[in-house]
Formats: C-alpha cells, sequence, structure tokens
C-alpha cells in the first residue's frame, strides 16, 4: 500500500503543479500582469514545485537528508540527462538569455550550495550544515535573479509566455486550490513511502532522494524538453533545464535551510562535484566548443556519463 501511494503521491504532485500553475497565470493575466512577469515568477516556479513540496515536507519532518540529496540528484539529472537527452535529438544552439544569463548563474548557485555545505558562515557548531542564515541568503539570491531576469528580457524582442491559456475567475481560483491540495497529499504520500523504501532495502534516505526522488520530480522538465527538441527548438531544453537548476538551489534549498538547518554529509561532495562539474561543461560547450553549441554525440556522452553516475551511486552505498 505504501508503494503504491508513493506513487501516486508522484503523479498527483505533478498534476497538482501543472493546474496550479496553469490557474495561477491565468488570474496574472486577469490581474493584467504581463506575460513576462507571470514568465518569470509563476511558470519558472512551477518547474521546480515538485522538489519545493517534498524538500519543505522532509524539512518540517526532519528528514534532512533528502531535502539536499533531492536537490542535488534532481540538478545533476537535469543538466547531465534532460540537456544530454535533447542534444541528442537536435544539437542544441543556446539564445541570448540562456548564454548570458541562465548558464553562469546555474554554475554559480552550484558553486554557492558547495561553499554553504562545507562552511558554517555564521554559526560554530560541530560538523557542516547549511543554516538559516544561508538560507536566507539564497532566498535573496532567487529574488535577484528574477529582478536580473526580468530586466534582462524587456530588452529581447517577443514575449516568452504568449501562450497563457485564461479561463474564468473562478475557475482559475479553484484551480489553484486543486493544486495545492493535490502537492500537499501528494508530498506527503512521497515523503512517507521515501521513508519506508528505504528502510525496507537498507537504503540510506540520502540515496532514495539522489535516485529515486530526484528522477521523478525531474520527469516534467525531461517530457518538456525531450518535446521541445522534438520540434527542433532544443534551446528551450536548455533554458529549462538551468532554470530549475537555480530554482532547486536558491529557492528549494533556501526555504528548506529557513525551515529546519540542513545538516551536510560531506561524503556528498562528490555529488557536488559532478553538479558543478556538468554545469562547467555545458558552459564550456556552449561558450568555447566546436560551434558553441552542444552535438548529438556530446549529448550522447553527457547521458552516459549520467547512467554511470547512477550505477556507481547504487554500488557504493
Amino acid at each position: 500500500m505504501v508503494y503504491l501511494l508513493f506513487v501516486t503521491g508522484f503523479i498527483i504532485l505533478i498534476l497538482g503543479a501543472n493546474i496550479l500553475v496553469d490557474g495561477a497565470s491565468s488570474l496574472g493575466r486577469k490581474l493584467k500582469m504581463s506575460s513576462v512577469v507571470i514568465g518569470f515568477t509563476v511558470v519558472a516556479l512551477g518547474t521546480s514545485l515538485p522538489e519545493l513540496i517534498i524538500n519543505i515536507f522532509a524539512s518540517a519532518r526532519g528528514e534532512t537528508d533528502l531535502a539536499i540529496t533531492n536537490v542535488l540528484g534532481s540538478n545533476i539529472m537535469n543538466t547531465l540527462f534532460i540537456i544530454g537527452a535533447s542534444a541528442f535529438i537536435f544539437h542544441i544552439i543556446p539564445g541570448r538569455r540562456t548564454l548570458f544569463t541562465l548558464v553562469p548563474i546555474s554554475l554559480f548557485a552550484g558553486l554557492v550550495l558547495a561553499l554553504f555545505a562545507n562552511t558554517n558562515l555564521v554559526s560554530d557548531t560541530s560538523g557542516y550544515s547549511i543554516d538559516f542564515i544561508e538560507g536566507i541568503i539564497l532566498m535573496l539570491f532567487i529574488v535577484g535573479y528574477l529582478y536580473f531576469s526580468y530586466r534582462f528580457s524587456k530588452s529581447e524582442s517577443g514575449d516568452v509566455t504568449d501562450e497563457i491559456r485564461e479561463f474564468p475567475v473562478w475557475r482559475s481560483i479553484g484551480m489553484i486550490l486543486i493544486g495545492v491540495a493535490g502537492l500537499y497529499y501528494g508530498g506527503t504520500w512521497v515523503v512517507d513511502g521515501a521513508v519506508v523504501i528505504a528502510d525496507s532495502f537498507g537504503m540510506s534516505k540520502a540515496l532514495v532522494g539522489i535516485t529515486i526522488i530526484a528522477v521523478a520530480t525531474s520527469l516534467p522538465e525531461l517530457v518538456t524538453s525531450i518535446i521541445a527538441a522534438l520540434k527542433k527548438n532544443s534551446g528551450i531544453a536548455l533554458g529549462n533545464a538551468l532554470g530549475s537548476n537555480i530554482f532547486n538551489i536558491f529557492l528549494v534549498l533556501g526555504i528548506s535551510a529557513f525551515i529546519r538547518p540542513l545538516p551536510f554529509d560531506t561524503g556528498l561532495n562528490f555529488d557536488i562535484t559532478v553538479m558543478v562539474g556538468s554545469n562547467l561543461v555545458v558552459a564550456l560547450l556552449v561558450f568555447a566548443g566546436k560551434g558553441k553549441m552542444i552535438t548529438r554525440s556530446e549529448g550522447a556522452l553527457m547521458m552516459i556519463a549520467y547512467i554511470a553516475y547512477v550505477v556507481w551511486l547504487v554500488f557504493n552505498h
């Protein structure tokens, strides 16, 4: 029964996030918000809602291993597997916004996480953790990122989110309420199921978080990116994946640490190295690589690297 609720929880979580984003976007239009503002707030947040809800429940219940590893695993999958799969389908040539904002900021976010996880900037407690103050700093970074992205987008031609569907106000509010309910129950079932699965199979909660939960919460980005690549819009796939990475670190971990300090196991430094390294690879390919793009062969190598990383995790935990 627990396993059924675990799977059902993921489905409800993802559906709830989509319904909430659609309802909130429609309501934003009714309130005369511009498409650009909606795109950089509601829609951008939507890609990280599953990770955010799971981390809120995990932090509130003291399952802090799940909180950090969920973000690490999701970001590694976004960068290596999702971007790799998209490039394998159709080579990725990044747009100007992705090239000069998302690529460097995603790399910067990974370096900030590495710093905060391995230093005690405020407290003198034994061991390392991402604490309350660092959580606030991370949330301030997401505010700065949103402002910078908004200002940058104003100088770009075209509107990034013209295809927002509009519904009657009562329906939009109803969708938001349904979405919130889906996030609540889905998040509860996923966290409960993860704890039981870890205990049943003798797996650490960290391993469950960095593999099973991370893969499941990245499924919306995977589907969106593959569809974009099949339409030969794989640059969108790169933007979606890197944007999700930024939200995961600055917002998801920021809120999680604000709720409860997140103790950091230095054994996870290998995973942080993989995360930062994969972002660095993307940056090198699009700034200095041949043709300043991610080719099909490079995409295939990225996917192979992700599979090898997961296999290594399973056999070394």
